[in-house]
């Protein structure tokens, strides 16, 4: 009798210390869980509060426990404020996604600061247009000179002759052209140094204005002292 009563008392010992150990662990994630609650909700007092003089740094940890609020997140981890801050001004901003009254997407890669082309007028443009599957069907980013057009007479795809107007000298854009303002149902065949394009494809189109010379002051006065 005396072996089966050790016998229960080490299993009952053996169930409250289990019992005891989930409750520990239980118990120690919610006081984590208030700690990092409290932490946030003092930074948000300091960040509201116009009356508390903060360093620089200290301004950066509330405004990022601010963020941890909206996003529900907290971050935790070894790298500093200063080290975190110096990696977000590093990341590029992501280009949004417009589209033109023709139905022509595009995504603004580089804003120029000249003026904008007129109907007619000749522009210097550089491009390369692709399929969305990545097939190459012209570049000449890399060739000695540009290729000159007349804005909206028709020396482009429809898709282009569409967003020229809307350029500065220095813009780069990025277009998806839908098939219709492209090279249509029928596509177009294989040639010399030209790819088969498929019937009904979207055109990758990345074009940089980089001349206007009706515009340009220095080469009207290169002309005029001729």
């Amino acid at each position: 009798d005396d072996d089966d009563n050790g016998i229960k008392s080490s299993e009952t010992a053996k169930r409250r210390l289990q019992v005891f150990s989930t409750f520990s662990v239980t118990f120690s994630f919610k006081i984590m869980r208030v700690l990092v609650s409290l932490a946030i909700l003092v930074a948000a007092a300091r960040a509201f509060s116009p009356a508390t003089t903060t360093t620089p740094q200290q301004q950066y940890v509330s405004n990022t426990a601010l963020h941890a609020m909206d996003r529900r997140q907290v971050v935790i981890g070894g790298m500093s404020a200063a080290s975190f801050a110096a990696l977000l001004s590093n990341t590029p901003a992501v280009a949004l996604a417009e589209e033109l009254p023709n139905g022509v997407v595009y995504t603004i890669d580089k804003k120029g600061t000249g003026p904008a082309p007129d109907k007619g007028e000749l522009a210097a443009i550089r491009f390369k247009a692709s399929t969305e599957d990545g097939k190459v069907i012209d570049d000449i980013f890399e060739t000695p000179e540009p290729y000159y057009t007349r804005v909206g007479l028709g020396g482009m795809l429809p898709g282009v002759e569409g967003a020229l107007p809307y350029m500065k000298l220095g813009d780069r854009w990025t277009l998806t052209i839908p098939p219709e303002l492209a090279f249509g149902a029928k596509g177009r065949p294989a040639s010399a140094g030209k790819p088969r394009i498929p019937g009904n494809s979207k055109i990758i189109f990345e074009v940089e204005m980089v001349g206007l010379p009706g515009k340009e002051v220095e080469l009207i006065e290169l002309i005029g002292d001729e």
